[in-house]
């Protein structure tokens, strides 16, 4: 009997030899790419960070509203949860914004981001509904310069309050 031929395809020995050729390819690729990941991870830390105060003007605003009106501030009390539990969770993606967000917040944010309160006798609902939309739109709009996670946590704030702005309407 004569020895059954070869398979036709790719020899193992050819198989295994391009897959450790690929493999060093990929390492060399991977490697010199480092500083730029690194460059990029600190530009999305940085685009998360500066968006902190716009959710610290949101927890605010809510906690406004309560001293306003302590019965209006108890029907939204699960929204003004939901959104420091937001602010909370951008913390975690920005962990260096703690500290700095803190300080830029209490100087800036009651003058430019949140008025002092809800004007006196004026319609809290709409006022409450007016800080959460602008947050929203900041949100959304650094959202398209973001990448990866950071994207996927900025689209998820500003759709939240967007629900929170349609729960307020």
């Amino acid at each position: 009997m004569s020895p059954s031929p070869a398979p036709a395809g790719f020899p193992r020995r050819r198989l295994l030899a391009g897959g450790a050729g690929l493999a060093l390819l990929l390492a060399g690729c991977t490697s010199g790419g480092s500083g730029q990941a690194e460059q990029d991870t600190a530009a999305q830390e940085d685009a998360l960070a500066a968006q902190v105060p716009v959710q610290e003007a949101v927890v605010a605003a809510y906690g406004a509203v309560v001293v306003a009106d302590a019965a209006f501030g108890q029907s939204v009390a699960d929204l003004a949860g939901q959104a420091q539990e937001q602010l909370d969770r951008l913390r975690a993606a920005a962990p260096g914004a703690t500290a700095a967000s803190s300080s830029a917040a209490s100087s800036s944010a009651p003058s430019s981001s949140v008025p002092p309160g809800p004007p006196a006798g004026g319609d809290l609902r709409a006022w409450l509904r007016d800080q959460v939309s602008a947050a929203s739109t900041a949100h959304a709009a650094a959202c398209v310069g973001a990448s990866g996670a950071g994207a996927a946590l900025l689209g998820a704030l500003a759709a939240g309050l967007r629900g929170h702005a349609a729960a307020l309407a």
